[in-house]
């Protein structure tokens, strides 16, 4: 266990640090400059603002002082002695370039808690739809309801969360007004995007549970409890289901790196003060540090779920051996 967690520690670093650099140059490969969107700065103003941050720097110079932890002004190397952060690795993301009373770090803090509860509830959907409907279509296969729900799962699959979300709003909020179209606040705000993030993935969910329950029920020792008389729930929900989750456990990883890219949509169209929605603004008004920022956390989150989900897999299943 612990030589399989100094192994993902090691590859957490490297992964980062790619994503890192490629995000970092690619940015600056880009047109533009966070300050162009200002309307009426003089040049000398603009030229000040460049120097204040150090976009003036040459890159690679500006790479080094963003990696840190040797700060390039602190120490008066190859520059001022002006301190704008102390880099990544000291646990400093940075000011933001349009946000200027605020740092990477603040913005983080204030919006990660309702990105992650979005996930979070979008994730419980998902479970809790697609567990229930892969059951319910594995236990009588062939028949209406097993139809209903394999066809019902192909177009949730095949349907993308914002089609899904545009449907919603139309049914649920100018329909039947039984949620607020945008904002956040309240928990009426949450189910609704919750149920839009979390839909496609609750039909990827009921198609493995109902493959994988379906494979177990086969088994010798399903047979044998049908043979002692043991209830169909009981066969089901104590026998069945804890082999059949095992493709289900494997995709929570895949699923909640869907769930935090996919929320970047969904935060849009609710207008959710979220992660996701200042990273698409961080995008468009090239806001360099606040975008690697999020970058930064994305890859440490899905990385982490994905260990956990290994982890996870291991517990439900002693045979299987953990590596790398």
């Amino acid at each position: 266990m612990i030589a399989f967690l100094g192994r993902r520690l090691l590859w957490l670093l490297v992964t980062t640090w790619i994503v890192v650099t490629v995000s970092f140059f690619m940015m600056r490969a880009v047109p533009g400059g966070p300050f162009d969107q200002d309307r009426s700065v003089p040049a000398g103003v603009a030229r000040n603002l460049e120097a204040q941050y150090h976009l003036d720097w040459p890159a690679w110079r500006q790479y080094l002082q963003y990696l840190g932890p040797l700060n390039l002004d602190r120490h008066g190397l190859l520059g001022d002695r002006s301190r704008v952060f102390g880099g990544l690795l000291t646990g400093d993301l940075g000011p933001s370039f349009r946000y200027r009373d605020y740092g990477v770090n603040e913005i983080i803090a204030e919006s990660l808690p309702i990105s992650i509860l979005l996930g979070l509830a979008a994730l419980v959907w998902a479970v809790t739809l697609g567990t229930t409907a892969g059951a319910l279509s594995a236990w009588r296969p062939g028949r209406a309801l097993d139809v209903g729900v394999r066809l019902l799962v192909s177009v949730g699959i095949a349907l993308p969360n914002f089609a899904l979300a545009g449907i919603l709003i139309l049914v649920f909020v100018f329909a039947v007004p039984l949620a607020p179209v945008a904002g956040w606040g309240t928990l009426a705000h949450v189910w609704l995007p919750a149920v839009a993030l979390g839909s496609p993935f609750a039909a990827y969910v009921a198609r493995l549970t109902r493959t994988g329950l379906l494979e177990v029920l086969g088994q010798e020792y399903i047979q044998t409890a049908r043979a002692k008389g043991l209830p169909a729930r009981t066969i089901l929900l104590r026998h069945g289901m804890r082999g059949a989750l095992l493709p289900v456990v494997s995709y929570l990883g895949p699923a909640s790196a869907g769930i935090l890219t996919g929320s970047l949509v969904i935060e849009r169209i609710f207008a959710i003060p979220g992660t996701g929605s200042h990273f698409v603004n961080s995008a468009l008004n090239r806001d360099y540090t606040l975008a690697l920022g999020v970058a930064v956390l994305y890859t440490v989150l899905v990385f982490c779920l994905n260990t956990l989900v290994d982890l996870t897999y291991a517990v439900l299943d002693p045979r299987i051996e953990l590596e790398g």
